[in-house]
């Protein structure tokens, strides 16, 4: 049996989805779902804070890591003890059929990966199927300094399958930083509820400073990818109110 110890909270929860608990041994802080099961495996600090000698205290057969979500010397470190380091880099929604896959084939659960691929196909394809109004919208991951997203990251092209297409067009790194939020031409500000935690309270203050319509949006169901990516589908096809 596989001891996993898994770096990145989506798949944590894809890992418990495919029958999996049973064999994560680690987890970080952020790793919050489904909380009945992730509440009893040991945590080894935060998704850039990874304590190493905590996952090497856990034996691990496996260590699952994700390559913006986790650094690379933490990645290269535990790759020195660690019979197998699991990389992912999901880019698109798309990418997750293969995601599904790598674990199954990863872990003997085969079966339940194809059922996810069937689950997550279906709600792309009715996604798909939908007319969505076209905009431009700054997406708002951090503040002090104000980030955002490029548009070759996994959320903005899952906000662009929902004709939400993320400010700037072009951008020389991932996840760039704003000078200002003033004379933004963008159609819509959104606030997710992650990794910064927006909240209500923020909406009316960045409103003043972009003169924009602001609007929280479920990070989790924008930026998580595996088995929750299914559930965000749904979920942003009522955000943005597709016909």
């Amino acid at each position: 049996m596989s001891r996993i110890v898994c770096l990145v909270p989506s798949i944590t929860e894809l890992l418990c989805e495919l029958g999996l608990g049973d064999q994560v041994v680690g987890r970080t802080g952020f790793c919050i779902h489904p909380r009945a099961i992730v509440r009893r495996i040991p945590k080894v600090g935060g998704t850039k804070s990874v304590n190493i000698e905590k996952v090497r205290a856990l034996k691990p057969t496996h260590v699952i890591v994700n390559v913006d979500e986790n650094e690379k010397p933490t990645a290269d470190a535990i790759a020195e003890f660690v019979p197998h380091l699991v990389v992912t880099h999901p880019l698109a929604p798309l990418d997750n059929l293969a995601l599904y896959r790598q674990m199954g084939e990863a872990f003997g659960v085969r079966d339940e990966a194809e059922r996810l691929c069937s689950e997550f196909q279906g709600a792309y394809d009715r996604a798909a199927a939908q007319s969505y109004p076209q905009r431009t919208v700054l997406y708002l991951i951090w503040k002090k300094p104000w980030m955002t997203v490029a548009r070759d990251t996994y959320i903005s092209r899952t906000l662009a399958l929902f004709g939400m297409h993320t400010a700037p067009a072009q951008a020389a790194t991932r996840y760039p930083a704003l000078d200002s939020l003033s004379g933004l031409e963008v159609d819509e500000v959104l606030l997710p509820t992650e990794p910064y935690p927006f909240r209500a309270r923020d909406v009316a203050a960045i409103a003043a400073l972009t003169e924009r319509p602001v609007r929280l949006i479920d990070g989790e169901m924008t930026s998580w990818y595996g088995s929750r990516a299914i559930r965000g589908l749904a979920y942003l096809a009522e955000f943005v109110g597709g016909t």
